[in-house]
């Protein structure tokens, strides 16, 4: 049986809200077998839960953003990534203020908050979510278009094309792809930043947006380079970091995909869309667990890639 899976033991971390700039302590804690992962605002009168779900997604401007019962925690994506990638079930969020904090822009941290903690097998199937036929979203026409698909595939795999009018990102590629079943997560996708351009900073402030955003936790471009003195991590960061993105916003679904995601110009918003058209075709998807890790796709049988 491909067992579900938590964390052996808590652990914590501080930092501050990419988008609030409010400072927020984080305490993640294992979780039963199918409690799948829930935010917890216990900074509030009385503690709120939050579960993970397509219907959770509250708000996607510029972050995905979850709510319940009134509450509601930002930006969940980076660590519902690496939580996708290292294959966690099941997972309590403790957190002190309404947004997770940004820490270094990726999901490195995360992984290794999680991989410090250990990986706890559980004696309990773990729940695929098998896409039968195709799903896709559109948005927009000519230049303005932008989509986001889901097609059969046994195992997960991505490939994002984005589309930046910029020398830093022409010079590095506009498009990535990952496979869960041959990559590795904490390697090849969990470093990519998120990234934002000086020109839009006054905007996003005025906004009440990217308070907490500055060179040790994102990479910024002004109209011509990369302004970070440390450069970038991979060649194509820019488009890995929307496959990590993907990868976190698919993943609040509630059920790792057995799927092929393909996407251009997609976001938040696009990618939360395509999950509730999939939802709205229940001859599109099905609910699978094997009994054996043979039968299971590469990638999620093998014990969880160190760095």
């Amino acid at each position: 049986m491909l067992q579900q899976r938590t964390i052996k033991t808590l652990t914590r971390s501080v930092g501050v809200g990419l988008h609030s700039g409010q400072r927020v302590e984080l305490t993640l804690r294992p979780a039963q077998p199918d409690t799948g992962i829930v935010f917890r605002r216990i900074d509030l009168p009385e503690p709120v839960d939050i579960p993970v779900s397509a219907e959770a997604v509250v708000d996607t401007r510029m972050a995905s953003t979850i709510g319940a019962h009134g509450a509601k925690v930002h930006t969940v994506e980076h660590l519902m990534s690496a939580c996708a990638g290292l294959g966690l079930d099941n997972l309590y969020v403790d957190i002190t203020a309404e947004e997770v904090p940004i820490l270094d822009g990726s999901s490195a941290s995360f992984v290794f908050l999680l991989q410090s903690a250990g990986v706890q097998l559980q004696n309990a199937p773990k729940r695929f979510m098998r896409i039968k036929h195709a799903v896709q979203v559109r948005d927009g026409e000519g230049q303005q278009l932008k989509w986001a698909r889901l097609d059969p595939y046994h195992g997960f795999k991505l490939r994002f094309e984005i589309d930046f009018a910029h020398p830093a990102v022409d010079s590095t590629g506009q498009s990535a792809e990952f496979d869960l079943g041959q990559g590795n997560y904490a390697r090849d996708i969990a470093r990519a930043r998120t990234f934002g351009f000086t020109k839009d900073v006054e905007m996003l402030r005025a906004n009440g947006l990217a308070l907490g955003g500055g060179l040790d936790n994102a990479i910024v471009m002004d109209d011509y380079k990369v302004l970070n003195s440390d450069g970038l991590r991979y060649d194509e960061e820019f488009a890995r970091h929307k496959i990590l993105d993907a990868m976190g916003d698919l993943y609040l679904v509630g059920h790792p995909l057995l799927a092929a995601y393909s996407a251009f110009r997609s976001g938040h918003a696009l990618n939360n869309q395509l999950l509730r058209a999939l939802l709205a075709q229940p001859d599109a998807w099905e609910l699978v667990s094997f009994d054996s890790e043979r039968e299971a796709p590469q990638g999620f049988s093998r014990p969880v890639a160190a760095w």
